[in-house]
């Protein structure tokens, strides 16, 4: 894939970029929606996860994170984010608006690009390793990149995926990203270190004429 600097001028911009929570921007391996807790390590961000949203925010291109976590447990999760990255639900569970449909309806993504006064569908994505808001992302017609290692579907900490050998990390990641292509993601990539260059394909798809 070309990295952002070789894109052609005329390739489009994106428009805005979700995240999942846990198990993308935070959470590595999304032990918190498993183990119904958390621990100072399920805050930690996941690879290249500051580093995305610091290009993302160079490029000026509005950012949100999702999670259907309750909101006091996914805000603690979240603690170690950019504070201009915001999250797309009300603090306050009573403020949950009533359009909001569980996963895999496209309402949450189409709130969150609300929220963030985005006036068109057309150069959205949403990035995640949970398949639930993946298929959300695919229903709300947004390009979706799916992450193998760090998601649920792979769900080991950090500290139990370093314990694995190549091979085993091999074997689970090959299996998760057969698994997210199943579902029709767009892009898999390990992990949000390889997110940029993702990203610069998914402009040179647009470019090209693709929709998603």
């Amino acid at each position: 894939m070309p990295h952002a600097e070789t894109l052609p001028q005329t390739a489009p911009n994106l428009t805005a970029v979700l995240f999942g929570l846990s198990g993308c921007l935070v959470d590595f391996g999304a032990r918190t929606r498993l183990l119904g807790d958390h621990c100072a390590e399920h805050a930690e961000a996941t690879p290249g996860a500051l580093d995305s949203l610091r290009s993302l925010q160079r490029q000026q291109i509005p950012c949100a994170w999702l999670d259907e976590l309750p909101p006091a447990l996914s805000h603690s999760l979240a603690r170690t984010l950019p504070e201009w990255i915001k999250p797309s639900q009300p603090s306050q569970p009573s403020q949950q608006p009533a359009t909001i449909q569980p996963w895999p309806a496209p309402n949450a993504c189409w709130q969150a690009l609300m929220a963030l006064n985005v006036e068109r569908l057309d150069g959205c994505v949403l990035v995640s390793g949970e398949p639930r808001l993946l298929q959300a992302g695919l229903n709300a017609g947004l390009w979706t990149i799916g992450l193998a290692s760090c998601g649920s579907l792979c769900g080991l900490s950090p500290t139990q995926w370093q314990a694995l050998s190549q091979q085993e990390r091999d074997i689970k990641r090959g299996k998760a990203t057969v698994q997210l292509f199943g579902l029709g993601v767009h892009s898999v990539i390990d992990h949000l270190g390889e997110l940029d260059t993702c990203l610069a394909d998914i402009r040179l798809r647009r470019l090209k004429g693709e929709k998603p």
